[in-house]
């Protein structure tokens, strides 16, 4: 499983997260959207549930009585309470080596018009792969997705 690292020039945070979730879900797979600001989760909150009428999805805030029954969990802590086999780390959260290993998926987020994310992103790289994790790196500069960089 790479890390698959997506650098955000020209979509928004939500739509580039919706689309990845969607692609989870239909796999089966359950996933934590791992944040380092609890602001900025529940503004995503509202977001992914302002999609369109035939892309519900279902996702819920950590520290509900139902965190464990939510096929997608928003939250900054480290834990994945519902058992997600994905991982997606936004503004700056951190995936550890340890952790992707046993993950099905693990994507970071990072807006390439930030350079302090630009940089955190990098370091998260740096570490991943250096600790022996497959990583991908994407980037839609041209408008469109494409795959600028991978180290086996």
């Amino acid at each position: 499983m790479p890390a698959l690292f997506y650098h955000l020039t020209h979509s928004p945070v939500e739509t580039v997260a919706q689309m990845l979730l969607e692609k989870a879900l239909q796999t089966g797979w359950r996933v934590v959207i791992r944040g380092s600001d609890a602001d900025r989760l529940a503004w995503l909150d509202q977001r992914l549930w302002l999609g369109a009428d035939d892309s519900f999805l279902p996702h819920g805030l950590a520290g509900g009585p139902h965190d464990a029954d939510q096929p997608v969990l928003l939250t900054t802590g480290s834990d994945r309470p519902n058992g997600a086999q994905c991982l997606m780390a936004l503004d700056g959260a951190v995936i550890e080596a340890d952790e992707a290993r046993t993950l099905e998926r693990a994507w970071l987020l990072f807006d390439g018009n930030d350079p302090a994310a630009v940089e955190a992103a990098r370091d998260q790289w740096r570490r991943l792969t250096g600790a022996g994790i497959a990583a991908q790196y994407w980037s839609e500069e041209t408008g469109r997705w494409q795959k600028k960089a991978e180290k086996a």
